[in-house]
């Protein structure tokens, strides 16, 4: 028995032993781990401070930001959306039309200037959608026609006059009171197109005058960049500026005429003085009132109807689009892009190239934007 209990006594000595060893094994163990935890810790600590110190150093120095009041005439423009925006591309177009009569014609950078000014605003459909959207500017005048637009509204739904205004811009032309803004924004467009044909003329007669200038009267070498400056003209930046913007949204509520935005001559000056407003008719004795294509000054009547009747922005952007797109000055301002490169191509001296942009760039364009029937 004395040996049995000696022989337990020595096999639980051994297990307290192993016990003890395998208590000191799990202590180590977990100084270990608290040791690595530790290191783990401190490295990425360093790790993160070495990344901020690198931040830090790479981190530019703090610059000075204008305020808004300093933008050029791109970031001005920026600050007009939707149909202000294109019809600001429709002032800007006239400023420039104004820079070219008071422009000297009197060396190749003048000609090349003044056709690449001219032919940026025909790319794509930025000419198609301006003169829509600042002409229903002068339309939107009328209280009287604008009136009459939101009872018709009200008394059939807005839906319902939005409808009829998109799928029939003649509709619009039916209102009793839409005779004077009719009249008022085709006595705006002629008025424009003419101040396109004078300056036309100007170059006209320049294309004869230049064939006694040496210069002029020898063979061009610029062909092939002059047909590569035209291609491209749409992919250039609109010549806006600060004063083309400027002038633009201190009268588009005036309901001038975009031509007269620029003038400075005395008759004009006084008229803007005297009165705003629709630029009123003034008919010789035998003639008669002016002969508007329906269909043309309709969808800008209807353009500016349907911004004066809708609350809800996305249907009436969508609308817009359709009203905003004209088939037939789209086309025809097409074929003046086409017509101004076969002029170019075509001719070999730069006495040509004035006569290029007084017929096609200038007197072409004044016929696609004509309120008249011809």
């Amino acid at each position: 028995m004395i040996a049995i209990l000696a022989g337990v006594l020595a096999v639980s000595a051994l297990d307290d032993d192993k016990n003890a060893a395998l208590a000191a094994a799990e202590a180590e163990l977990a100084l270990s781990a608290e040791a690595s935890a530790i290191k783990s810790d401190a490295a990425t600590a360093e790790s993160e401070a070495n990344a901020e110190t690198i931040l830090l150093a790479a981190a530019p120095e703090p610059v000075l930001q204008l305020d808004a009041g300093s933008t050029t005439g791109t970031e001005a423009e920026t600050a007009l959306t939707g149909t202000l925006a294109d019809a600001a591309h429709y002032a800007s177009f006239h400023r420039t039309v104004a820079d070219l009569r008071d422009a000297p014609i009197a060396s190749a950078d003048d000609l090349d200037a003044a056709m690449d000014r001219l032919s940026a605003y025909y790319g794509e459909d930025r000419l198609a959608r301006a003169w829509v959207a600042y002409t229903a500017l002068i339309a939107a005048q009328h209280p009287d026609f604008i009136d009459e637009v939101r009872e018709a509204a009200d008394f059939y739904g807005t839906d319902a006059a939005m409808e009829g205004l998109v799928n029939d811009p003649t509709y619009i032309t039916s209102f009793s009171t839409a005779e004077t803004a009719e009249q008022a924004v085709a006595g705006a467009l002629e008025s424009d197109a003419d101040e396109i044909r004078d300056v036309a003329e100007q170059y006209r007669i320049a294309a004869y005058n230049l064939q006694n200038e040496r210069w002029a009267n020898v063979r061009a070498q610029d062909r092939q960049d002059r047909l590569t400056a035209l291609e491209t003209a749409g992919e250039r930046d609109l010549d806006m500026n600060n004063a083309a913007v400027e002038a633009f949204q201190a009268q588009m509520d005036t309901g001038r005429a975009a031509s007269q935005l620029f003038r400075t001559d005395t008759a004009l000056v006084a008229d803007a003085s005297a009165t705003t407003g629709a630029p009123a008719l003034t008919l010789a004795v035998g003639q008669g009132q002016l002969s508007a294509d329906e269909n043309r000054v309709g969808r800008v009547l209807s353009v500016a109807a349907l911004q004066s009747i809708s609350d809800d922005p996305m249907a009436t952007t969508q609308a817009l689009e359709a009203l905003m797109t004209d088939p037939t000055v789209e086309r025809c301002l097409a074929w003046v892009r086409l017509d101004m490169q076969q002029c170019v191509a075509a001719g070999h001296f730069k006495y040509e190239d004035s006569f290029c942009i007084a017929e096609h760039a200038l007197l072409d364009v004044s016929n696609c934007l004509s309120a008249s029937n011809g």
